[in-house]
């Protein structure tokens, strides 16, 4: 299995507002986005003195299970256990490819109208809320456990 099987969404967002109804805290700014392949609305909070955003750029985001480039076939499960600690020996992780990484827990999953879903993560109380259609949110669960991964 490759870390294609880790993703369980991904895409390219274009910023259309940074802190719209004020700032509340001095490190944190809560960013507005609109998707490009699947119509999906993300409001964000970010560290911003570690990763800077401003109204029109575009950076990619990736939610996955894991790190790992690799992952175990059956109920091995011999090696996949995850750490925070630096890998070791060129050991490479899905983050090696991204620029701001965080992991954080599936707090809620409200159906909307119609297709409609929202999926609220809390990153240790950067919070994030991903709306649109439930077909691209389908694999995401309530109380799972997720790495948010962005670039720019």
């Amino acid at each position: 299995m490759a870390a294609k099987d880790n993703v369980l969404f991904s895409d390219i967002f274009d910023i259309k507002d940074v802190d719209g109804a004020g700032r509340k805290f001095d490190k944190v700014s809560r960013i507005n986005a609109r998707s490009e392949n699947y119509e999906m609305e993300l409001t964000l909070d970010i560290n911003n003195e570690l990763y800077p955003l401003e109204i029109g750029e575009k950076f990619s985001l990736v939610l996955a299970t894991s790190l790992s480039l690799t992952t175990a076939v059956g109920n091995d499960t011999t090696g996949t256990q995850e750490s925070w600690r630096e890998k070791v020996g060129g050991e490479r992780t899905l983050a090696d490819d991204y620029e701001y990484v965080m992991y954080g827990k599936v707090y809620k999953y409200d159906e909307g109208q119609g297709s409609k879903v929202s999926v609220y993560i809390s990153y240790g109380g950067l919070l994030m809320c991903l709306e649109g259609d439930f077909r691209h949110l389908q694999n995401i669960s309530l109380g799972e456990n997720l790495y948010l991964l962005m670039r720019k």
